[in-house]
């Protein structure tokens, strides 16, 4: 038997590892701001059925899982399948600084936006100062 020398093998199976295989799905893409009172989580999905993507969340864990499916048509003929497909989580630990039971989730254009509030207690709120007379100053809490 013949073996060839693939010089590439090497850089394959490292993107493999980082971006995936059909069997393994890479990664959801994600990018995560705050905006006034709200943070906000941004999933790239792109080609996923909104009906497959299903947010949980479970004490301060939310869990984004969703699918992607190939045509199951049996006319279809595959010609190239370079796209991941299969179940894509992601999990993000939430602090106790916002409100995970006023969670809003929206799906438009491949991507799932999450918009997360601040919680009351972890706003900034102003202390009032206050004197008793004699110079010196009392803070009220």
């Amino acid at each position: 038997m013949l073996m060839r020398t693939d010089p590439f093998r090497e850089i394959d199976r490292l993107a493999e590892q980082f971006l995936g295989t059909t069997a393994r799905p890479a990664v959801m893409h994600m990018d995560a701001y705050r905006d006034g009172d709200f943070f906000y989580a941004a999933f790239d999905l792109p080609g996923v059925e909104p009906e497959s993507i299903d947010c949980t969340v479970e004490r301060n864990v939310l869990t984004v899982r969703a699918e992607r499916r190939r045509p199951t048509d049996d006319k279809v003929e595959l010609v190239a399948a370079e796209r991941p497909m299969g179940v894509f989580t992601r999990q993000l630990f939430l602090s106790d600084t916002v409100d995970a039971d006023n969670l809003e989730a929206g799906y438009e254009n491949g991507v799932l936006t999450l918009r997360i509030p601040v919680a009351e207690r972890a706003k900034p709120r102003r202390v009032p100062v206050v004197s008793n007379g004699n110079g010196r100053k009392q803070i009220n809490a």
